[in-house]
C-alpha cells in the first residue's frame, strides 16, 4: 500500500503552515480535509470493502498531519459505518457482509425487541424505462433504463415485507432474477461485491396506508388492512442516488425501529 504524499491539489493546509481564514467559504477544519481525502479513497477503490486500511501513523505521514488529527478524521468515518475499528487488528472498510451490518438498513424488529433472521423470496427482476417519478429520484432521465426487483421478506415463516425495489440500468447492468437467486447473502453485499456500489446512508418517508388489493394478496392480508409504507432513497459515496426502494410493512407483532443521533 503506498504512503506516498497526494499532489499538491488534494493536500490538506499543514498544521503547521498557515490555514484558510474561517471567512474564507472553501473553509473546513482539517480533520474534515484528511475525511474527505479518505473517502476519496474509499471511492475510487483504493480500499475496498473488507480491506484494512493503513494506520494511522502511516496515514499521518500520507498527509502530512498529526496522528491525532487523522484518529478524528476516521473517529467519523467509523461512526457513519464506513469504517470499522477491530480491537488490536487496525481499522477497516465496512462491508454490508458483515453480521452487524445485517440490520443497519432493515429496522423491522419483532416487539419482543429480537432481530430475527428472514428469508427473502424473489418475485422478478427486470430492465424497463424509467418513470418520471424514478428517473428524477435516481438522478436519471425520464425512460433511461432502470431494473425493478421485487421481492417478498418472510420472517419466522410468515410473510411480513413486499419491497419494490428500483436501479439505475447502467450500474446495475447484468443484474438478473438467475443471479439474484444465486447470490447467497444480503442484498446490499451483493450490490456492494458484485457490482461495486455501497450504499452508505438512505433517507426515508415513513406513513400508514391501507392494502391495496394486489398488495394485500401478496403479503397474505385482507384488502384495506393497516400496513406501515416505507419508501427509501439510498445513496452512495459523493451523495449519488442508486437506489428507490418502496416497501409495504405488516406491522401485527413487529415495529419500525430508527435511532436518532
Amino acid at each position: 500500500m503506498s504512503a506516498n504524499p497526494p499532489s499538491h491539489a488534494n493536500s490538506p493546509a499543514h498544521e503547521g503552515g498557515a490555514a484558510a481564514p474561517a471567512s474564507s467559504p472553501t473553509f473546513s477544519p482539517l480533520y474534515q480535509q484528511i475525511k474527505g481525502l479518505i473517502t476519496q479513497s474509499l471511492e475510487s477503490g483504493e480500499w475496498k470493502p473488507g480491506d484494512m486500511i493503513p494506520s494511522e501513523v502511516e496515514l499521518a505521514a500520507r498527509y502530512k498531519v498529526s496522528q491525532g488529527t487523522v484518529r478524528k478524521a476516521i473517529d467519523e468515518l467509523a461512526a457513519e459505518n464506513l469504517l470499522v475499528r477491530r480491537q488490536g487488528k487496525g481499522t477497516f472498510v465496512a462491508t454490508h457482509s458483515e453480521d452487524r451490518a445485517q440490520f443497519r438498513f432493515l429496522r423491522l424488529l419483532a416487539d419482543d425487541g429480537a432481530e430475527h433472521p428472514h428469508v427473502s423470496r424473489l418475485l422478478e427482476c427486470r430492465r424497463l424505462r424509467a418513470a418520471a417519478e424514478i428517473a428524477r429520484q435516481l438522478d436519471l432521465k425520464p425512460a433511461d433504463p432502470v431494473v425493478l426487483v421485487r421481492r417478498l421478506l418472510q420472517f419466522d415463516g410468515e410473510t411480513t415485507v413486499l419491497d419494490e425495489i428500483w436501479l439505475p440500468g447502467g450500474v446495475f447492468r447484468g443484474l438478473t432474477l438467475e443471479r439474484l437467486s444465486g447470490y447467497k447473502g444480503p442484498l446490499y453485499a451483493m450490490f456492494e461485491t458484485e457490482f461495486g456500489t455501497r450504499m452508505i446512508r438512505a433517507s426515508e418517508k415513513i406513513r400508514a396506508v391501507a392494502a391495496e388489493p394486489a398488495v394485500a394478496e401478496l403479503l397474505g392480508v385482507p384488502s384495506g388492512f393497516p400496513l406501515l409504507s416505507v419508501e427509501r432513497v439510498s445513496y452512495t459515496y459523493g451523495d449519488r442516488p442508486v437506489e428507490v426502494r418502496r416497501g409495504w410493512y405488516v406491522t401485527t407483532g413487529y415495529y419500525y425501529q430508527n435511532d436518532l443521533s
